[in-house]
């Protein structure tokens, strides 16, 4: 299985991939469609309720499923996660690194939807 976290437009690069998991739901949906192969799945975890209904239809009528809604994390998918890091098969992509006093304006770059990846929050421990 590959793994693949960019900061590149990956529906933009001629790759196909069995699944996509869209933590944020910047990317559009047909051109991140067009990126799963024929048997793939995609994966919202923040789609509203207009596009978690469109993907349940597109799921009936496509080889290709799309799976959205609350997704409840549990202590296994963490070690999961957590191996898979370990292994170097899963790399987080960090778009800035904040201080704490930075706060306001963390929130501000997330807000004007321009990030590429997380954002963090460095917090000094005393």
């Amino acid at each position: 299985m590959k793994i693949l976290a960019t900061k590149e437009d990956f529906t933009k690069n001629g790759q196909t991939y069995d699944i996509i998991f869209d933590t944020v739901g910047k990317s559009p949906f047909w051109a991140t469609l067009k990126s799963l192969n024929k048997k793939g799945y995609l994966l919202m975890t923040s789609a509203g309720i207009g596009l978690m209904i469109f993907g349940a239809i597109t799921s009936l009528f496509t080889h290709k499923k799309i799976v959205s809604g609350v997704i409840k994390a549990t202590a296994d998918d963490m070690i999961f996660f957590k191996q898979l890091i370990e292994k170097g098969k899963l790399k987080a992509v960090i778009d800035q690194t904040y201080s704490l006093e930075q706060i306001t304006m963390a929130h501000a770059h997330v807000d004007k939807g321009h990030k590429k990846g997380n954002v963090i929050i460095r917090m000094n421990h005393q």
